[in-house]
């Protein structure tokens, strides 16, 4: 056995006024100055430690390590991920849960994604060649609610569109917030789940019709690991934890179009649609800009990784942005480069935007394929369909901020559609 070493530590009381101060770069700067990729602090009062890097990752995603019970502070699961749901889970509860979202991503369910998304992407640039100026970032979020409640079956008239994609969108863009944005984002989620409670209910009593492939079918007719039916709020929470993702990726797309901006030379290999292309494209995108920051866990059972003692139930924050970044996974870290996808042996932990591990028995985003299909469409759509102007704007972004996205959201005029 090889011998304990002192972890570094950062001293003081607490600092979680400096994680939401500092946002994606409080992790990144400790490792820095700290020179490591292990790290002791203190947040919400207790003793937490900070990991980042490839290595670092195959530990957290260890699930006899580390669990997600109880991991995430109240404040985001009241906001982002709902109480009860697939990412508060361990062992055969959650490798059960897990088995319930993987069922939807069979090759025709993403390819129907893809149809929606070209469909919705159409129809929306159809309405924006009468208008003088668009701000990409929320017309999209628009475009991902339609696309995400016809995926799942969850009716949604056009005159409340507007109003579930604000709804939906609030969850994402609220969890970090210490003003009285947070609340807007704990109302949003109450409302949501009760809009989909009452849904729920209608399918159990045959009140409503629905396609037994759709996801608002499956949810509320799936029995846990015990053989029960799930409770009608878990039921919301999951189907939640579906159409809040897809929404989410508005983020992605906002920063999909600055790059396109950005980096010319880069674009102009997408003209013609090409797949693979697309693809490195989409990927470099989630790599280098920010979506979300960190994933919490707690330890497991104590033990020592690296002479390192790991204290049961000490929370540990995985960086997920910092190992995006990581100069041991990745050669010049901080240049846009979409080629350098062409050689990435698809190791499930120096690449994690959206969590890392695998994807039937981990913790890894199980809607990542999703993801990256709803990027790549709207990606050629903006390459290849689409004619505007990017006007003077603000499109710089702030790593303070979770999420964060350009501060002008990106704003188009003269938009016209390429046919």
């Amino acid at each position: 056995m090889g011998q304990n070493r002192q972890m570094p530590k950062e001293e003081g009381l607490d600092h979680s006024l400096k994680l939401l101060k500092e946002g994606y770069q409080f992790i990144i700067n400790r490792r820095h100055t700290m020179q490591s990729n292990v790290f002791e602090t203190r947040l919400l009062g207790d003793k937490a430690i900070c990991l980042s890097g490839s290595e670092a990752a195959k530990i957290f995603y260890d699930n006899d390590k580390f669990k997600r019970e109880g991991a995430a502070p109240k404040p985001v699961q009241k906001t982002l991920f709902g109480e009860g749901g697939v990412q508060g889970l361990d062992g055969e509860a959650h490798k059960h849960r897990k088995a319930m979202f993987m069922s939807l991503m069979s090759k025709d369910d993403l390819q129907e994604i893809r149809r929606l998304t070209k469909k919705y992407w159409e129809l929306a640039a159809t309405e924006w060649e009468a208008q003088k100026e668009i701000v990409l970032y929320e017309e999209v979020k628009k475009i991902l609610t339609r696309v995400a409640c016809e995926w799942t079956g969850v009716p949604l008239d056009e005159n409340e569109v507007a109003h579930r994609a604000e709804q939906l969108s609030d969850m994402f863009e609220t969890p970090a917030d210490v003003s009285l944005s947070h609340f807007k984002g704990w109302r949003a989620r109450s409302k949501a789940e009760n809009w989909i409670e009452e849904l729920v209910k209608e399918v159990r009593n045959n009140e409503r019709e629905v396609a037994k492939s759709r996801a608002l079918h499956a949810f509320s007719w799936h029995k846990d690991h015990n053989g029960e039916l799930l409770d009608e709020n878990i039921v919301a929470v999951e189907l939640l934890n579906l159409l809040r993702p897809i929404v989410a990726i508005s983020v992605y797309i906002a920063f999909t179009a600055l790059a396109v901006h950005e980096y010319p030379e880069k674009a102009e290999s997408l003209k013609g649609g090409d797949n693979v292309q697309l693809q490195w494209f989409s990927q470099e995108v989630r790599r280098y800009y920010p979506f979300f920051p960190f994933t919490a866990a707690k330890v497991k059972e104590s033990f020592t990784w690296n002479g390192y003692e790991f204290e049961k139930d000490t929370l540990t924050l995985l960086d997920l942005y910092g190992t995006n970044h990581h100069p041991d996974d990745w050669e010049n870290p901080d240049r846009f480069e979409p080629e350098r996808f062409a050689e990435w042996d698809k190791s499930p932990f120096d690449f994690i935007p959206q969590g890392g591990g695998e994807f039937d028995i981990g913790h890894r985003c199980a809607g990542e394929w999703i993801t990256i299909d709803v990027m790549k469409e709207s990606l050629d759509y903006l390459v290849n369909h689409l004619s505007y102007t990017l006007p003077e704007q603000d499109l710089s972004f702030s790593l303070t901020e979770i999420p964060t996205v350009p501060q002008s959201k990106v704003k188009l005029t003269n938009v016209e559609r390429i046919t």
